[in-house]
Parts: C-alpha cells; structure tokens; sequence
C-alpha cells in the first residue's frame, strides 16, 4: 500500500464536492417525499435515504482530504504524526512482524 495515490490528481476535490452536494441533495429529496407505497418496502427505502446521507458525508471528507493535498496513505500517517508531536505524545512503535 505504500505510495497509492488515490482518487486521481490535481483539483479532484471538487468532482467529489459535486458528488456529495448530490447525495445530500438527493437524500432530502427522498427524505422530505415521505412514505409512499407499500409498507413492506419501508425498511429498504430507510436504509436507502440514510445510505445517501452516509455517502454525502464520505463524499465530503474524502473532497476536504483531496483539497487539503492528503493523497496517499503516508500522508495521512505524516498527519497523524504531527499532530502527535504537537500533543506531546511520544511517536507509536513501528511494528515491524507485519511486514
């Protein structure tokens, strides 16, 4: 896993902006439209509406990790670290039988 970049280049941010402004978009409009239909449905059709709103926040943090230049695993990890650093938290054990 060490040097993935994920989700693409530059200015990747806003296409997931875009996608969580309509999942969110789309879980109001499916949360305000209410029940309709068979009743049966109604637990498939909550999971639904609560999956499009789970996926607007994980669209939204991973749009926020994209434009704060977060785009691989190390740089989370260095992230990690420094805020350790700033805590006064001595730095975690590497542990090295994993690899």
């Amino acid at each position: 896993m060490d040097g993935i970049d994920v989700g693409g280049g530059d200015r990747n941010h806003w296409w997931w902006a875009l996608a969580s402004a309509t999942q969110f978009g789309w879980g109001i409009r499916s949360y305000a439209k209410g029940y309709a239909g068979d009743s049966r449905l109604m637990p498939l059709k909550a999971f639904a509406v609560a999956s499009l709103f789970v996926g607007a926040a994980a669209s939204a943090s991973f749009g926020v990790l994209q434009a704060h230049g977060i785009h691989k695993v190390e740089d989370v990890m260095q992230v990690g670290a420094n805020i350790r650093t700033r805590l006064g938290v001595p730095p975690r054990a590497q542990d090295k039988s994993s690899t």
